[in-house]
């Protein structure tokens, strides 16, 4: 099961409380304040794999504590810190602060982690408060508490590229056809509930990622059909593909399609319609007469859009396909790095 949002609570542990002791040996008559200090509670920490593909274990176990630090002892003995707690996340994962809505972690890379809930500080023993006047301390520290949050955690795929498009444009079909992915494909809508990715190799030694995004309708944006619920993944991607089902039996006209699809995007989020993109016609194995793909090849042209007509179901196009988007990935790869640089 894919699940890409969860609600979880954490809790790191209370420091440990110091001691108030002192020095009881023989043969030493004024033996002096020895208290220890307290340990350290435990941290919950964050940490990002790339083994994990879905926040699924997070939904059936949402609370997370850590253990408490041990009071400290007599001779100076600081008591043992709390044991952390460690949840692993898919990258990709978005920590919020469920009450604020702040974020507080991106987890990007492979192998990052973060203290998301700090443990609380162990508290002194009466050993560190002897001074020249007051060789007998009887002041000691309680631990302090840890800290407690309500989180939400988003996951957003990590894709170099996009598919956009209308239940049944083709998108699982194509993933299917230039990678390893292996989506179900039905001809009925909604046919993929969940984002699938892809590694897509157009070169001897150049790969880019895809992700199949469920299908979007008109209204997605409000929470009608999928598209509410699976439009955060495409935050991530780079470069956007919008496929338009351009067969005789399409039920919509493939300019309104398009229109729709980019309306959608700008409703969910505005930064979408500034991302590159291209067009793609599907289905041209089966357009009959050619009327609906010649009509969004001069819609394109007008507008200046790359429009790539494939068929997957005949790979007819799909290396076009597959190196224009590689080139285009690495072009946007290598303005990413010259802007961190």
């Amino acid at each position: 099961m894919f699940v890409d949002e969860v609600r979880i609570t954490v809790r790191s542990g209370r420091g440990g409380d110091g001691v108030c002791s002192f020095r009881r040996e023989m043969f030493v008559p004024r033996g002096g304040p020895d208290g220890g200090d307290g340990g350290n509670g435990g941290d919950v920490i964050f940490t990002a794999s790339h083994r994990l593909t879905t926040l699924l274990d997070l939904r059936y176990q949402k609370h997370y504590e850590a253990e408490d630090g041990k009071p400290g002892a007599g001779s100076n003995c600081t008591g043992r810190r709390g044991k952390c707690v460690i949840v692993g996340l898919p990258v990709g994962t978005v920590v919020y602060d469920d009450d604020t809505g702040e974020i507080l972690a991106d987890l990007t890379e492979d192998g990052v982690t973060v203290t998301i809930a700090q443990g609380g500080r162990g508290g002194r023993g009466n050993g560190n408060f002897a001074t020249s006047t007051n060789r007998v301390p009887t002041h000691f520290e309680h631990g302090t508490q840890g800290q407690q949050r309500q989180l939400r955690l988003e996951l957003k795929l990590l894709a170099d590229v996009g598919l956009v498009g209308y239940p049944n444009a083709g998108k699982s079909t194509l993933i299917a056809a230039i990678s390893a992915a292996r989506p179900k494909i039905a001809g009925y809508p909604f046919t993929t509930l969940t984002p699938n990715l892809g590694v897509v190799q157009w070169a001897s030694d150049r790969t880019f990622v895809v992700a199949d995004i469920p299908g979007l309708i008109e209204g997605a944006h409000e929470g009608k059909g999928l598209g509410f619920q699976f439009l955060r993944h495409i935050e991530r991607t780079s470069f956007l593909l919008h496929l338009i089902d351009v067969s005789e039996w399409a039920p919509e006209q493939p300019i309104e399609s398009f229109e729709v699809m980019r309306r959608e995007l700008e409703s969910y989020d505005p930064s979408l319609i500034g991302r590159p993109f291209a067009i793609v016609a599907t289905k041209i194995d089966i357009s009959g007469e050619g009327e609906r793909l010649a009509a969004l090849q001069s819609y394109c042209s007008r507008h200046r859009y790359t429009c790539l007509p494939i068929s997957a179901a005949t790979r007819s196009g799909l290396a076009e396909l597959t190196t224009f988007v590689g080139q285009q990935v690495d072009h946007l790869r290598a303005a990413a790095c010259g802007t961190k640089s």
